[in-house]
């Protein structure tokens, strides 16, 4: 009887919780970059940081150039940007579509 008791005030324990927030200097921001992924606590998006990427800039090129930034979140940046290339790599197309069908040079 002492054991069932026992086993039973062990399953009432409070179990921890984890965030489960795989990326955590990431957020999205609904009045920021409509809703985009953007880097937390800056208008950073997560698209500028994949786009320098994408031209070459090595991780110290593009905390040289964005300079606000620190590495985890650059690095926070580009492993959301590889698990969810397609999305962020369309958002890129779609940027670079609606500026070249709007700017007048």
């Amino acid at each position: 009887m002492a054991t069932q008791q026992k086993s039973k005030r062990r399953s009432k324990r409070i179990k921890p919780t984890f965030s489960k927030s795989a990326y955590p200097h990431i957020s999205f921001e609904k009045k920021i970059s409509n809703g985009k992924p953007i880097i937390s606590g800056t208008r950073t998006s997560v698209r500028i940081v994949a786009g320098y990427y994408q031209m070459g800039m090595s991780v110290d090129e593009i905390l040289a150039t964005l300079s606000h930034l620190t590495p985890s979140q650059v690095h926070s940046a580009l492993a959301y940007y590889f698990d969810n290339q397609k999305e962020i790599d369309s958002d890129i197309h779609d940027n670079e579509s609606y500026y070249d069908s709007n700017i007048v040079l």
